[in-house]
C-alpha cells in the first residue's frame, strides 16, 4: 500500500509552497534552539529541523524541474486547440514514457486503461474542452472503474471548471483531476 500524506499536514503544505519557506523555518527552529536552550542541547535542538531541511530540499527540486508558468499556458493553450486524435496521442504518449501500459477504449465512460505494476487505472478525457464538467461524468468514470476492476481514474480537463459537487465526488471515489500545471507537466513530458 502506498503511504499518502494528509494534505494539510506541515509536510505537505511545505511541499506545495516556495522552497524559501522551508529553509526560512528552518533558520528560525535553529535560531530559538540557541536562544532557549542552554549550549549543551542547542545543537540537538536545532536538528528538529532537519525534517523540514529535507522537505525544503524535495520542494527546491521539484520546483527546479517544474515547468515555468509561461510554459504551463502555452502548453495549456495548445491542449485547447488540439483535435482529440492529436490530445489522445499526446496522452498516451505521455503515460507511456512515464511506464504506463496504454491502451486507447473505443466508446464509453473511459477513454484510456492504464496498466502499471498490476494495478489498473482508467483516464476519461474526451470532454477536454468543455466549459463546465459535472458529477455525472465522474459517475459514468467511477462506474467503469468498478466494471473492470480499477482502483484508480483520472479526469483530464485542459480548460472549464469542476463544479464543488464534482471535485468532492472526484476526492471521495479514487478519481484524480488532471488539469492546471499536472496537465501541463504531462503534456510538457519528454519522449
Amino acid at each position: 500500500m502506498k503511504f499518502k500524506m494528509p494534505p494539510n499536514s506541515l509536510f505537505a503544505v511545505l511541499l506545495r509552497s516556495p522552497w524559501w519557506i522551508s529553509f526560512a523555518l528552518v533558520g528560525l527552529i535553529a535560531l530559538v534552539a540557541f536562544a532557549l536552550l542552554p549550549a549543551q542541547y542547542a545543537v540537538v535542538g536545532a536538528l528538529g529541523g532537519l525534517p523540514i531541511f529535507v522537505v525544503g530540499c524535495m520542494a527546491a527540486w521539484r520546483q527546479l524541474h517544474a515547468p515555468s508558468p509561461a510554459r504551463v499556458a502555452q502548453a495549456l493553450q495548445a491542449a485547447q486547440t488540439m483535435p482529440w486524435r492529436g490530445f489522445a496521442d499526446t496522452l498516451a504518449a505521455a503515460w507511456r514514457q512515464g511506464g504506463f501500459e496504454v491502451q486507447q477504449l473505443d466508446g464509453g465512460a473511459a477513454d484510456f486503461c492504464l496498466t502499471k505494476s498490476g494495478s489498473t487505472t482508467l483516464a476519461s478525457a474526451r470532454r477536454w474542452k468543455a466549459a463546465t464538467h459535472g458529477v455525472e461524468p465522474l459517475r459514468e468514470l467511477r462506474a467503469a472503474m468498478e466494471q473492470r476492476g480499477a482502483t484508480a481514474g483520472l479526469y483530464v480537463l485542459a480548460q472549464g471548471s469542476l463544479s464543488d459537487n464534482a471535485r468532492l465526488y472526484a476526492r471521495d471515489n479514487s478519481i484524480t483531476i488532471v488539469q492546471d500545471n499536472a496537465l501541463a507537466a504531462l503534456l510538457l513530458a519528454k519522449p
